[in-house]
């Protein structure tokens, strides 16, 4: 009998950021995989771009403008997507914003604070929403955060983007622990050096770029692809036992 624990197939998906870089990827897996997908994000045509990728796989999807640092907007905008796709079985809090680097004794109070809104504020707004949904279904599911190696390593002058890595992975854990009995998992995701629209100043350092190519054992740039498999794993049966985790997506950078 053929293994059929990675088909998707009536499964929906949620993806906050989903209209570029890590989300995309993240959603295009999902989506040859079986999985309806709703793309969250800012940009209208970003959007409209990304939903035409995922209906060429033959799926529905559904995309909503959505600051998710807007508590009121994210509770509306779960409410429409659920209306348009009937469920929700997975939840990819994805969206962020890096911030720029500075001196920390130079770091405003106002980036402190537009940092955390998204990243922080805006997974736990777009987590709480979904675990709600889950809740009232009855059936389990998954909630998945984007963090950052950043979290885990020494990040200098992003103290407040590492900040927010850090208490994504640790609400991750709890999340993982309180909804167990539930039958939903929880779990982080640790992105590496990805070549995404996130990372073009450096990308466009050639110091930037000889020491990636040093440092990362695997030679190269992530890619937003790099993703598609992570995800459509912990969306699917194949996981099921699979809890609480944080998967490097770094090509080996943390341990070399």
């Amino acid at each position: 009998m053929a293994f059929t624990a990675f088909d998707l197939s009536g499964k929906v998906a949620l993806v906050t950021g989903g209209n570029g870089g890590i989300g995309l990827g993240i959603a295009e897996g999902l989506a040859s995989a079986g999985a309806d997908i709703a793309i969250w994000g800012t940009n209208a045509k970003k959007n409209a771009i990304a939903a035409e990728r995922i209906a060429a796989y033959g799926k529905r999807v559904h995309t909503e403008l959505c600051d998710v640092g807007d508590e009121a907007a994210v509770d509306a905008a779960m409410q429409r997507t659920v209306a348009a796709l009937g469920r929700l079985d997975g939840c990819f809090a994805n969206a962020g914003v890096a911030g720029a680097r500075m001196p920390f004794e130079e770091l405003t109070a106002e980036l402190w604070r537009s940092t955390l809104r998204v990243n922080l504020d805006g997974a736990f707004f777009t987590l709480r929403a979904a675990s709600r949904q889950l809740l009232a279904q009855g059936d389990g599911g998954v909630l998945v955060g984007t963090a950052s190696l950043a979290a885990i390593e020494g990040a200098p002058r992003n103290e407040h983007y590492a900040a927010t890595k850090g208490g994504l992975i640790s609400m991750m854990r709890a999340l993982a622990v309180e909804y167990a009995r539930h039958g939903i998992r929880a779990h982080s995701i640790l992105p590496g050096w990805i070549r995404t629209d996130m990372s073009a100043e450096v990308q466009a350092s050639d110091a930037f770029q000889s020491m990636i190519s040093k440092r990362v054992p695997m030679r190269r740039w992530g890619e937003a692809s790099d993703f598609a498999g992570i995800a459509v794993y912990l969306m699917s049966a194949a996981s099921s036992f699979h809890t609480g985790d944080t998967f490097l997506i770094d090509g080996g950078y943390a341990i070399y």
